[in-house]
């Protein structure tokens, strides 16, 4: 057994493996893993920003993001849980198991989240007890798909976001330039999803105005590269 599954309180471990299908089905377990998730995901953004800050001493800020993104991005947050066995144990209600819940990429990520939140509790709030298990699982990611995953462009993974989260209608950009001369103009665009402002974004040109605003946003959610 993955030592992320060994834990003192095994009532701890059961929390983060329960989905909330499952607790809407059986109401008497009590809380469902998304307390437990968040501050999972709190946690990975740390560690992964950590492990890199270290790993690559002359990278600068924008790609130790996007890179950081890569490592806790849905796709490998959910090859990690199959590979410390979290796909035999979460537990899912019947219409998630039906849909595939035990192979769903956002189910077997934000399940991983969980139960790092709830291993590090039950490491009485020990960080390093945490990083010696994640360290691994970081350097397990081949640097080939790191750096290819960090390339995608802001604006699809953007777009990707958003219709997995929030609207399947794509973000809209609004464009205008604000300064600079002809040769030399600059742009400001913002980025709108159902009437609301996600980010902003300047560049020499629209394009550029329009990435920069998507990187914004999705820094903002917390998501960059947080795709395939």
């Amino acid at each position: 057994m993955h030592k992320l599954l060994i834990f003192r309180n095994e009532k701890l471990l059961r929390r983060a493996l329960l989905h909330r299908s499952y607790i809407h089905e059986n109401p008497h377990e009590g809380e469902h893993n998304e307390r437990l998730e968040f501050l999972g995901d709190a946690l990975l953004n740390f560690l992964s920003g950590e492990y890199l800050y270290s790993r690559y001493p002359e990278m600068g800020e924008d790609k130790l993001t996007r890179r950081r993104s890569a490592l806790v991005d849905e796709k490998q947050l959910a090859k990690f849980a199959i590979e410390v066995g979290l796909d035999l144990r979460m537990q899912l209600g019947k219409g998630a198991m039906q849909e595939g819940g035990y192979q769903n990429p956002n189910l077997l990520s934000s399940t991983f989240e969980a139960v790092i939140g709830a291993y590090y509790l039950d490491k009485n709030s020990n960080i390093e007890a945490v990083r010696a298990v994640v360290d691994p699982l970081f350097n397990s990611v081949p640097e080939s798909i790191v750096e290819s995953r960090s390339n995608i462009d802001s604006k699809n993974r953007f777009q990707e976001w958003v219709q997995r989260n929030v609207t399947t209608l794509p973000p809209k950009y609004v464009t205008v330039q604000t300064g600079g001369s002809c040769h030399a103009p600059e742009f400001v665009a913002k980025v709108v999803v159902a009437d609301k402002e996600y980010g902003e974004g300047k560049g020499r040109n629209k394009k550029e105005a329009e990435k920069a605003a998507a990187e914004d946003a999705l820094a903002k959610v917390g998501t960059i590269g947080n795709l395939d």
